[in-house]
């Protein structure tokens, strides 16, 4: 355990002017309260020899004010501490964040959206409960234990002896329902992401479960992790309720063994009616840090499964990132080019097979073939989404993988084949880029990417909120957004991945003629299953199952007569068939 808590240490130390107050604040919280036992002592005494009640109020009023010390300094202490640890919370929550945004597409695919939102929520509220109430009634603990067995032993060393009889009883039951509690929270904790991820699949998949009438499934499902979770809950619960009955049985051993002896004691004279007292006073101390050890230990159990369950994401290395030495760019012009690249999936299956092409800064090349040939893998390779081999894909003559990320992505203009828009305004979700760009540059990149017309059938024009993921926008406005987003970057690369393929034949037509203007001057890369939409490339590269099948300008490949040629045919009679 001291290992995994060693890695809070750095966040901890930021904030060392609040900690060392805060500790501070507790020993003199405890030194204080270290009066009350003695004070009733002496009173006790002091009625055997002089009962007057001016001693009395004189002890009354030291009693009220040691009681209202105390508890300034409790509030200090607890306003210090529990807040350093929302500080704490609060820096680990962005460091998670960060970890997350640098992690590549992949990382997604292999970690569900619900179990990382349940890392993000439950577990940092645990490592919070870590940081701030488990460190303060730790050293609480500690501080009122040594106080009260200072002055316990100087009453009666063999009477103290006796109460601690039961303490090695303690150690033992503390260990092992500190461990059963540890692993019971760690899959507690893993049942609540299920949960977490079971819920945003539905919700983000509604559609579908009510396009197929399986409402009554997913609730199904739903109540089966549901219970999981509630059963898993209920053995955690056994197990911390059962905790402090076993820990105050076992303290209570320790005080029936010192009323029997200290009553001895003192009927022989070897203590004193008010030492008695003022021991049964320091004894009661004694108690919450008995208790609070196991309440203190489940406290660190779950903290730690939780801060071990964030550290496995926070520590793992992003597959992509700036690997040294990087190489200084100056602007980027665009030219592009492919040697031998390949690339398989972890899975060990080939998307891309020798593939090498020369693009030279302001061409328009397009990306032509079936389903599944490789065109999304090859425009993902560029940006560095998914990374491509040493030396195989080069920009400007320089190795992509030398080029600064933040430099790369900023010259490219990317629209992926699955449209994502946040739940925000049009402007927003077009801006997103660059958000410091006028209403009027946003206005005419939304006019460029035909979204014109639209606007003024929206509500509130730019200013409309759209739902979660778009939710309130066609399939075709969606894309169109993204297009306008894309374009309002003013990228030196434009990377196209069949953006138009939700939009009517003559919508398309209207944003091609307009784009025509955009593409001049920037190296473009359009992928269509549409003839019509990349005939007029200056380069067209036909894929199949990964590899290079064609190539050349629309006229060429029509003369080839080979599956470029086959895919225009196609389209051709499937076009009059619609005309009929």
């Amino acid at each position: 355990m001291i290992k995994r808590l060693a890695y809070l240490w750095p966040f901890l130390r930021s904030y060392r002017r609040k900690l060392i107050p805060g500790l501070l604040a507790i020993l003199a919280s405890v030194v204080v309260g270290m009066a009350s036992p003695l004070l009733v002592g002496g009173a006790v005494d002091s009625l055997r020899t002089d009962v007057r009640a001016g001693t009395l109020a004189g002890y009354a009023a030291l009693l009220v004010g040691a009681t209202l010390v105390q508890g300034i300094f409790s509030y200090l202490q607890r306003m210090i501490l529990v807040g350093m640890s929302r500080d704490v919370e609060y820096d680990l929550r962005n460091r998670y964040f960060s970890s997350l945004e640098a992690q590549p597409p992949g990382f997604f695919h292999d970690h569900p959206t619900g179990d990382l939102m349940a890392r993000a929520t439950n577990d940092l509220q645990a490592v919070r409960m870590l940081c701030g109430p488990a460190i303060m009634y730790s050293f609480s603990t500690f501080f009122t234990a040594a106080g009260a067995l200072f002055f316990m032993g100087r009453i009666h060393l063999g009477l103290t002896l006796v109460a601690l009889v039961s303490m090695p009883l303690v150690a033992v039951s503390t260990k092992l329902f500190g461990e059963r509690i540890h692993r019971l929270f760690t899959e507690v904790q893993g049942r609540f992401a299920d949960i977490s991820t079971r819920v945003q699949e539905s919700f983000a998949g509604v559609r579908v479960v009510r396009a197929y009438a399986q409402e009554e499934r997913e609730r199904e499902a739903f109540r089966q992790v549901n219970e999981d979770f509630l059963l898993g809950n209920r053995r955690l619960i056994a197990w911390s309720v059962a905790f402090h009955p076993v820990l105050q049985a076992l303290i209570g051993v320790g005080f029936v063994a010192v009323l029997w002896y200290g009553g001895v004691l003192v009927m022989r004279g070897r203590i004193s009616v008010g030492q008695f007292v003022t021991f049964n006073f320091f004894l009661n101390k004694l108690i919450w840090p008995m208790i609070a050890i196991g309440w203190v230990a489940n406290l660190a159990q779950r903290g730690t499964a939780s801060l071990t369950r964030i550290r496995e994401i926070m520590d793992v290395v992003p597959e992509i990132r700036d690997e040294p030495p990087l190489e200084e760019v100056g602007e980027i012009r665009g030219a592009v080019c492919a040697t031998a690249l390949s690339f398989a999936w972890r899975s060990g299956e080939p998307a891309l097979t020798d593939i090498s092409f020369d693009v030279a800064a302001g061409q328009t090349v397009a990306l032509v073939g079936r389903t599944g040939a490789g065109k999304s893998t090859l425009l993902s390779l560029l940006p560095r989404l998914i990374d491509p081999p040493q030396g195989t894909l080069r920009l400007d003559g320089v190795d992509v993988r030398r080029i600064p990320l933040a430099t790369l992505r900023h010259a490219i203009g990317m629209v992926p084949q699955e449209t994502f828009l946040f739940s925000a305004t049009l402007f927003d979700n077009v801006a997103l880029g660059r958000p410091e760009a006028s209403r009027e540059e946003v206005l005419e990149a939304a006019r460029v990417a035909g979204l014109e017309s639209d606007l003024a059938l929206f509500p509130q024009g730019l200013d409309t909120l759209v739902g979660e993921r778009g939710i309130t926008l066609s399939g075709g406005q969606k894309q169109r957004v993204a297009l306008a987003r894309a374009l309002l970057r003013d990228p030196r690369i434009l990377l196209l991945d069949d953006s138009l393929s939700a939009v009517d034949t003559h919508t398309e037509e209207q944003i091609l003629q307009n784009l025509r203007t955009v593409f001049h001057g920037r190296t473009v890369f359009l992928v269509s299953h549409r003839i019509s939409t990349v005939q007029d490339a200056d380069l067209i590269l036909v894929l199949d199952h990964g590899r290079i099948a064609e190539r050349g300008t629309h006229q060429q490949l029509l003369a080839f007569g080979g599956l470029y040629a086959d895919l225009h045919q196609r389209q051709l009679l499937e076009e009059e068939l619609a005309a009929v």
